[in-house]
């Protein structure tokens, strides 16, 4: 998988490091350069914006909010180290150091509530669905939702099951429909707590759909669903 094929929105490749030296120059240019893709995600429950650094390089947009998504950047393949802050302070809630496998995608979640802030590095499958089918995962990033599955609605067996809070599925194919009801199910009741309706499924492309929020506040960080399609 080439990340060129899979991405609309391509930044600058993140600085490796800062304050190369200059003669080092040369040699820098002649050495083929790895690259792998980085999707980011704010699925924190909170209303805190957030700056997301990879190794010294702010990579988040301005106003990075919970529900905001950042479709592919491209950074540097090897280890980098991801790091959350407060917007507009250098204070790091959390950091983490990924590996990056060259022309590799990853989404990277900002997860859990705000004061145990952590973050969840992803692979993602770009690998193009058979014809007449997309593929989707699911992602359980609700602090206090319990274990969870995800249903197609009208279909007897649940697509995914027993995800509890930090776990994913592997992407799974389906069929691409023009209305498709998903529904976040309570593993123990069965109950359905969320719910994204007439999402439209493509042919060939790739979803992820997350459960998120907390079941105990009202505002806009409270329990849901999203979903979104890797670009």
């Amino acid at each position: 998988m080439k990340i060129s094929l899979r991405t609309k929105t391509l930044l600058t490749a993140l600085a490796l490091t800062l304050g190369l030296s200059s003669c080092m120059k040369d040699d820098f240019e002649n050495t083929p350069i790895s690259i792998s893709g980085l999707s980011l995600v704010h699925a924190s429950p909170t209303a805190e914006k957030l700056d997301i650094y990879i190794d010294n390089t702010r990579a988040s947009i301005d106003d990075f909010v919970f529900g905001n998504k950042m479709d592919y950047l491209r950074a540097y393949s090897g280890d980098r180290t991801i790091t959350v802050t407060k917007k507009g302070l250098t204070t790091r809630l959390t950091s983490d150091v990924v590996k990056l496998v060259p022309d590799s995608a990853y989404t990277v979640f900002m997860v859990d509530k705000f004061e145990t802030i952590d973050i969840l590095t992803l692979k993602d499958d770009l690998t193009k669905p058979a014809a007449g089918k997309a593929k989707i995962r699911f992602v359980n990033l609700s602090p206090d939702g319990g274990p969870l599955n995800l249903a197609i609605n009208g279909v007897a067996t649940d697509l995914v099951d027993n995800k509890a809070f930090k776990e994913n599925s592997a992407f799974l194919p389906i069929d691409a429909a023009e209305k498709v009801t998903f529904n976040v199910k309570n593993k123990a009741t069965g109950v359905v707590e969320a719910t994204i309706t007439d999402a439209k499924i493509e042919d060939g492309k790739i979803y992820t759909i997350y459960a998120k929020g907390l079941k105990a506040n009202a505002d806009d960080t409270k329990f849901g669903a999203a979903i979104f399609t890797h670009k």
